[in-house]
């Protein structure tokens, strides 16, 4: 039996929230991720798609959940949608060319787990797309105080700074080459689209790594 998610009981509410409040938040992601895609190899797959929000948007087709009735609502937006956790991607190896975690990598129980998975579908000098909320941005450390007080989703959250984001990429064996930082208005302040900026900056709520797939190392004779 696939264990339920959490945000099974709330999937209505929680995608919700991006025609409402957080509706300029993620016109202010998309514009940070649109420049990161050009040139990204085929097929694309998202790990912790949800409800296709950003799968949509991005022309992401294909994307895997735990949530099944996240997974719902992403098939009524047209994404090919299948219940799997990204420990165990129901994939072959080498099979994709781009991988995306798109505001996931908060809620991966074993994140270096995951990492070391896409690696195995992914080809060849294949890419990883990894946009995830930072600790010390504003909204990330208001998720964090939610968390601590018991909020139903984000007391199951586990937020990262960027320094923890790139030894975890680097040690499963990617080269990052290309950060860019957004969001830097907070959840009662977001009021103007931001244009995002190069490089990681600290104070950023929304901090996009694209890596490539290093080859194996191989040890010397």
């Amino acid at each position: 039996m696939t264990p339920t998610s959490p945000f099974d009981a709330r999937a209505a509410k929680y995608d919700a929230w991006y025609d409402a409040k957080g509706r300029l938040a993620f016109e202010i992601e998309l514009a940070a991720l649109r420049p990161l895609l050009c040139g990204l190899p085929q097929p694309w797959l998202e790990v912790g798609v949800g409800s296709g929000r950003f799968a949509q948007a991005l022309g992401i087709p294909t994307g895997v959940d735990p949530s099944a009735e996240l997974l719902n609502l992403a098939r009524q937006r047209g994404i090919e949608a299948i219940q799997a956790s990204g420990e165990n991607l129901p994939f072959g190896d080498e099979s994709s060319g781009t991988v995306f975690l798109l505001t996931t990598w908060e809620f991966l129980a074993e994140p270096a787990r995951v990492l070391e998975e896409i690696r195995r579908v992914l080809k060849p000098g294949g890419m990883l797309v990894n946009a995830y909320l930072d600790r010390e941005g504003k909204w990330g450390a208001s998720y964090v105080a939610k968390g601590r007080a018991g909020h139903p989703l984000f007391s199951h959250a586990r937020f990262a700074t960027f320094s923890e984001v790139r030894r975890a990429t680097e040690a499963a064996g990617f080269v990052i080459d290309e950060v860019t930082s957004t969001l830097f208005q907070g959840p009662d302040e977001t009021t103007e689209i931001e244009k995002p900026k190069t490089g990681y900056q600290p104070g950023a709520s929304f901090v996009a790594v694209r890596a490539r797939k290093a080859e194996k190392a191989t040890r010397p004779g």
